[in-house]
């Protein structure tokens, strides 16, 4: 016998409800986009596309384009809400990629070019070996080294961004002075070994910056989202140095959080899993390899309820995530870390 519309969202929401007390969260079904009645009928769900259009400013050139978005749409949130039902220690949502297919947003959003055979030909030899103790947790948001999450947009500059916030991070610490810097200088000028839009490589960023006498602030060379023109001219405003670079030892998490424990990193992911453009919260432990494709920064790590993780700062806007971050599990047991995220860590250094 078919089950009523009313067992139906009965049974919905008890499933929902269970997802969420075994994740020891309050429930509040607004952190994940949707309700469970939001998902009894066909006409629930347009109407929860609609909200979703209103609330993210969308607009479609046609009817067939938005019918097109409409039919993404309503697979990612089944997937996000099949996700939901099964893990335990994060969740999904509804977010403003929830109209892009999979391999859409993966060719806008990620960027990494990874040459690993040539990364560590102008490293420094790592300074944080001879570190014997760390503390249990470190958060640089905390001691004012991080700025603001940005939005890096449909340009695959993510290089870009994980190695500003790198920078910014070691130039507060040695300075004092947080400083917002310009991404948008490494998409236009660093151009002999990195790709604008079309990607590139946190330690190349950090060469550039180095032989190119520093890097400009944000305010003087905003962000565009866009390739743009190199026409800027050291002269006409200041500009925040570093004197070099160092890789952290691949695949191990040791020396990353030695390093870690010291300043904010520029470090590389696999992010191209499904489960990475709709989270929303929790410490991920999801299924990612170790094919690096994404640069964020490493800006912390702790523990929570019995899991270890490291935070993430990512640059796809406040709105993605835990307000533009990532927990990701550490203590896995595999070298590479999750998502290879001990495979290839680098960090700038400063002279006082």
């Amino acid at each position: 016998m078919a089950l009523s519309s009313l067992s139906l969202m009965f049974l919905l929401e008890f499933s929902f409800m269970s997802f969420f007390a075994h994740s020891g969260l309050a429930r509040d079904f607004s952190i994940v986009g949707y309700t469970p009645e939001d998902l009894t009928s066909g006409d629930k769900i347009i109407d929860l596309f609609e909200s979703w259009i209103s609330k993210h400013g969308k607009i479609y050139e046609s009817i067939e384009e938005k019918w097109l978005r409409f039919e993404i749409f309503k697979d990612n949130l089944f997937h996000i809400d099949e996700t939901n039902k099964k893990v335990v220690n994060y969740w999904l949502g509804l977010n403003e990629f929830s109209d892009l297919s999979h391999e859409e947003f993966k060719n806008k959003y990620l960027g990494l070019k990874v040459d690993m055979s040539e990364r560590r030909e102008f490293s420094q030899e790592f300074n944080y070996k001879d570190v014997m103790s760390i503390p249990k947790s470190v958060d640089w948001r905390k001691k004012g080294a991080v700025t603001d999450v940005k939005n890096q947009g449909s340009c695959g500059s993510c290089w870009a961004f994980s190695t500003v916030a790198a920078v910014e991070g070691i130039n507060q610490i040695v300075t004092g002075n947080l400083t917002s810097l310009s991404e948008q200088e490494l998409v236009d000028c660093d151009t002999t070994n990195n790709y604008g839009c079309n990607g590139g490589l946190m330690d190349y960023a950090f060469s550039y910056i180095i032989s190119n006498g520093g890097l400009h602030k944000e305010v003087d060379y905003p962000y565009i989202m866009e390739e743009g023109t190199c026409e800027m001219r050291k002269e006409e405003s200041e500009v925040v140095t570093i004197s070099g670079y160092h890789d952290v030892p691949q695949n191990s998490e040791e020396s990353l959080l030695k390093a870690l424990a010291n300043q904010p990193l520029s470090v590389a992911i696999e992010a191209s899993g499904r489960d990475f453009q709709f989270y929303s919260g929790g410490v991920f432990d999801g299924h990612c390899g170790t094919q690096l494709d994404h640069g964020v920064a490493a800006v912390g790590y702790g523990s929570t309820n019995g899991l270890d993780y490291i935070i993430v700062k990512n640059s796809w806007g406040s709105k993605w995530g835990e307000k533009g971050y990532i927990r990701m599990k550490r203590n896995t047991g595999k070298p590479a870390g999750l998502c290879g995220i001990n495979k290839m860590a680098s960090y700038p250094t400063k002279k006082k």
